[in-house]
C-alpha cells in the first residue's frame, strides 16, 4: 500500500518553505508522493486574498520540476467551508496517508472538527517550527496513546517565511527575493496579485 503525504493550506501564496517542507516529508518519511491541498474556504482564518484559480495555478508552477509533489484540488472542487475530515473521507482508500502540519497547527489540533476521527484516519507528521516545541496538546497525546499511535516528527530547519509577510511586502512594493519560486513571483506580477 503506497504511503502518501497530505499537505493542506491556504497557499496564499505558496512559498519556498511550503515546497521545502513537502520535499522534506517526501524524503524523511519515505513517501510515494506528497499532495498539496489548497483550501477552498478555511473556516479558522480570514478570507483569502487570491482566488482559488490563482492559488491552484501558483501551486502548479511551484511544484514543476519537483517529482513526487502533486496538487490535489479536492477541496476547491468541493467548495464551501473546508473541513479536513470531509477531505479525508473523500480520498481513495487504496493508500495510507500522513497529514503534514506545523507545530503551530498541532497546538490547536483539538479544535478541528472531528479531530479524533482525523487522527484515526491518518498518521500525523509534524514539522517543528521556530519557537514552538513539539508537544501534542494533552487531550491529543492521551488519545494517540490510547489508539497506539504516535506523532511523526519532521525535523525541519526553521525558515522564517510567512505568506502574510510576503503579502505585506507585495502590497508595499518591497522585494520578495528568495521567498517565492521565480515562476510564482512572475505569475503574481503578471496578474497584479496582492497589490
Amino acid at each position: 500500500m503506497k504511503h502518501i503525504g497530505l499537505f493542506g493550506g491556504s497557499f496564499d501564496p505558496v512559498h519556498v518553505a511550503h515546497i521545502a517542507l513537502a520535499q522534506n516529508a517526501l524524503q524523511s518519511l519515505g513517501l510515494a508522493q506528497v499532495q498539496l491541498i489548497p483550501a477552498a474556504n478555511p473556516w479558522q482564518r480570514a478570507a483569502l486574498n487570491a482566488t482559488a484559480e490563482h492559488r491552484l495555478a501558483m501551486l502548479e508552477l511551484a511544484i514543476a520540476g519537483h517529482p513526487g509533489l502533486a496538487v490535489n484540488p479536492i477541496e476547491i472542487e468541493r467548495g464551501g467551508a473546508t473541513y479536513t475530515i470531509d477531505t479525508l473521507r473523500a480520498l481513495p482508500q487504496d493508500a495510507r496517508y500522513a497529514w503534514l502540519l506545523g507545530a503551530d497547527q498541532l497546538a490547536n489540533f483539538c479544535t478541528w472538527r472531528n479531530w479524533r476521527d482525523i487522527s484515526s484516519l491518518v498518521d500525523l507528521a509534524v514539522a517543528t517550527r521556530p519557537g514552538t516545541p513539539l508537544s501534542a496538546p494533552p487531550e491529543l497525546a492521551q488519545w494517540l496513546q490510547e489508539q497506539g499511535r504516535t506523532l511523526q516528527e519532521l525535523p525541519f530547519p526553521p525558515m522564517p517565511v510567512s505568506a502574510s509577510e510576503i503579502r505585506r511586502r507585495l502590497a508595499q512594493g518591497e522585494s520578495t527575493d528568495g521567498l517565492l519560486d521565480a515562476s510564482v513571483a512572475a505569475y503574481i506580477a503578471a496578474h497584479k496579485l496582492y497589490r
